[in-house]
């Protein structure tokens, strides 16, 4: 009976001294011979998704916003790392790099999609201003330059004749300016412009105005031919609080490229 004790033993201690060698995580030093012998016992191939899967699993638990802060110290940091590898053989390793990157593959896919709901979102609510834009009316609007005293540069000249058909009263108003003649598919002058009413723009209220842009900015540079014709959109309004009540811009270049890419990725 002892004998066939001392047998069993034996064998166990045999089976657990043949086992998978694992990673000692008790020092930097420990770890690194470790991490050698682990490696020098698998495959070429292995050695490789081994190598990727340590400094996944390694780097998930640091936190480099903690550091930069000084929150977290360098031993802190690394004695995390060993802690996160310890006992763990490459099998084990390649695994948990698999859990992590899925993990966070998901959270990004999370983040994107929320992303893409409040750009689209952006867009629609843009699409829906339109609407309220078209009731501030621009009724007429013209450009050009004309002589300045004293200057041998003539100074650029917008008027315009608008009514607030809107139900709220308009504190500023947002516009985009297209210089163009017919016949030529490129304008002369596509530009952005805004002029702040003082005192306001009541409901069903209408004006007349005579905005003077920088005579060095580009409208000042326009030469466009005498049958070019100035037309305006409406573009966003600000309500008393010089808040926007509408905003019909929408999404920047980079906002809609943005956009496309993440579609394109998570959906």
């Amino acid at each position: 009976m002892k004998l066939h004790l001392w047998v069993i033993c034996a064998s166990a201690a045999i089976l657990a001294g043949c086992g998978e060698p694992k990673l000692d995580g008790s020092s930097e030093q420990a770890m690194q011979q470790s991490v050698e012998k682990v490696s020098s016992k698998l495959e070429p191939g292995k050695q490789a998704e081994f190598k990727e899967a340590l400094q996944v699993v390694a780097f998930s638990k640091m936190d480099l916003g903690a550091l930069m802060k000084g929150e977290q110290t360098p031993d802190g940091a690394a004695g995390t790392m060993l802690s996160e590898l310890d006992g763990k053989t490459a099998g084990e390793v390649i695994v948990k790099a698999a859990s992590i990157k899925a993990e966070r593959a998901a959270r990004e896919k999370e983040q994107a999609l929320r992303e893409i709901a409040e750009l689209e979102a952006l867009t629609a609510k843009a699409e829906e201003a339109k609407a309220q834009l078209a009731k501030f009316e621009v009724s007429r609007s013209r450009f050009y330059l004309r002589d300045r005293e004293y200057s041998y540069r003539k100074e650029p000249i917008v008027e315009l004749a608008v009514r607030n058909g809107t139900e709220h009263p308009i504190s500023r108003a947002y516009f985009k300016g297209t210089i163009s003649s017919p016949g030529r598919s490129i304008p002369w002058l596509i530009k952005d412009f805004n002029y702040t009413i003082s005192g306001g723009l009541e409901p069903g209220e209408a004006q007349e105005w005579e905005l003077a842009p920088n005579m060095f900015s580009d409208w000042g540079k326009v030469d466009a031919p005498e049958d070019a014709l100035f037309t305006v959109e409406v573009v966003r309004l600000d309500g008393p609080d010089s808040k926007a009540l509408f905003d019909a811009r929408g999404l920047s270049d980079s906002q809609a490229a943005r956009l496309q890419k993440l579609k394109v990725q998570y959906q």
